[in-house]
């Protein structure tokens, strides 16, 4: 791979704008989103999509997954809890929205823990996916570097990482969406740097999960996939931030996150500090 690390020193109204009107539009088509996700996830994810205006459908099993991905507007594959039945469910599902043309998301949690993670995410990577989401760790795993993750979490930062999502983005024909501290989307020649949050967010566990299923329903409703993935992070950026004004800890900033999710404003989506 080859570095092409963009310049993130600009903070443009217009794309801050942009991804305002990326949560409008998704709140009007109310996406069904397909999410595969693991055990850990599958309550926050269902419930931030129901907050955030979308509509989650948890359908896993290869007996359906497939059938009903050729309904879905979007299908999200998380990696975080494998087992061979779910993974092909996956996999079905994977090549269904593929083959449909339509919005796929795959979270590679923990890619590089496992040699079967590890497996597992080639087979879906086969299948072309829209937007690929995941920490530090697991975008630098993906890209063939070892050790930078410790389990689910990541050991690197997303300043470590840009060079490495854009060439994979480039490589795969996709957008790689890094979250931490400050989010990073890059689809290999454009890059975005979503800022803010609350520090507290890493204490919710499954947030990044959640996440994912979002950057799914916003893409969905989003021509320009890079400007959906940043859509969703700064949604999330914006309601988190607000909720971490008033939580005590993480339990409260969990359920004030949801609350925050179900009467944001594009404006308050489009305070949100978008670098480009």
């Amino acid at each position: 791979m080859t570095s092409s690390r963009p310049d993130l020193s600009t903070s443009t109204a217009t794309d801050s704008a942009r991804v305002a009107d990326v949560v409008t539009a998704m709140r009007a088509k109310r996406p069904l989103v397909q999410v595969i996700t693991n055990f850990v996830s599958m309550d926050l994810a269902a419930n931030l999509l129901n907050a955030a205006g979308a509509s989650p459908a948890m359908v896993h099993d290869p007996q359906e997954a497939a059938e009903f991905a050729g309904l879905a507007d979007a299908v999200v594959a998380n990696i975080g809890t494998p087992s061979p039945r779910w993974a092909d469910g996956m996999l079905a599902a994977a090549s269904t929205a593929h083959d449909r043309g339509s919005c796929w998301v795959l979270d590679p949690v923990a890619v590089g823990a496992t040699g079967y993670r590890h497996e597992l995410a080639g087979r879906l990577l086969e299948h072309r996916p829209t937007v690929i989401r995941g920490n530090a760790g697991e975008i630098l795993a993906l890209a063939g570097i070892s050790g930078a993750s410790r389990g689910v979490d990541s050991a690197a930062g997303v300043d470590d990482v840009a060079d490495r999502a854009a060439a994979l983005a480039a490589e795969l024909g996709c957008v790689v969406a890094v979250t931490g501290s400050s989010d990073l989307v890059t689809d290999g020649t454009r890059a975005l740097i979503i800022d803010g949050g609350d520090p507290r967010a890493p204490m919710i566990t499954a947030l990044g999960c959640a996440a994912t299923a979002l950057v799914a329903a916003c893409c969905a409703a989003c021509d320009d996939p890079l400007y959906g993935a940043a859509g969703a992070l700064a949604m999330i950026t914006a309601g988190i931030g607000r909720a971490g004004a008033r939580a005590d800890g993480p339990g409260s900033l969990r359920w004030r996150l949801l609350d925050e999710l179900s009467t944001l404003t594009a404006d308050q989506v489009a305070a949100v500090t978008v670098r480009s």
